[in-house]
């Protein structure tokens, strides 16, 4: 029987999305007490820049990697209310969707997946820092 990561091209978006599910996942079986997190400063700079006050410790950055996998799993209802709320954007976009949507599409679909393993990355880094704070080996 295939796995279900063979069936899928290593550069698939679907994979991809589960690797980060996964990894995810693992840093919720891993990462038992993550009030121990509070107060340990990130180190990263994507923490603070772009997300809101409470991802600047590693326990805003824990709640944060879980939020956006509950997105990309079920809540995709969540994305067309900001799509909406953003009309601003979908004005400039339009005339982009008239010329090349293929175009377009790739362009996202290149940026969705270098960010799904940039997550996937971040949450992996996460779980070894609390395997170290907690003395665990890895």
């Amino acid at each position: 029987m295939q796995s279900a990561e063979a069936k899928f091209n290593k550069n698939s978006l679907l994979l991809a999305l589960r690797r980060y599910s996964s990894a995810v996942s693992d840093m919720e079986q891993t990462i038992l007490l993550p009030s121990l997190l509070r107060d340990v400063p990130s180190d990263e700079a994507w923490d603070c820049e772009a997300a809101e006050e409470s991802c600047r410790d590693l326990y805003g950055t824990y709640q944060l990697l879980k939020a956006i996998r509950n997105t990309v799993e079920s809540n995709l209802g969540l994305l067309d209310d900001h799509k909406s709320k953003n009309t601003v954007l979908n004005k400039t976009l339009e005339p982009l969707l008239d010329t090349d949507p293929e175009g377009l599409f790739r362009f996202h679909l290149t940026g969705l997946f270098s960010v799904m393993i940039d997550l996937t990355k971040k949450t992996q880094s996460l779980t070894e820092k609390y395997m170290d704070i907690i003395g665990v080996a890895n």
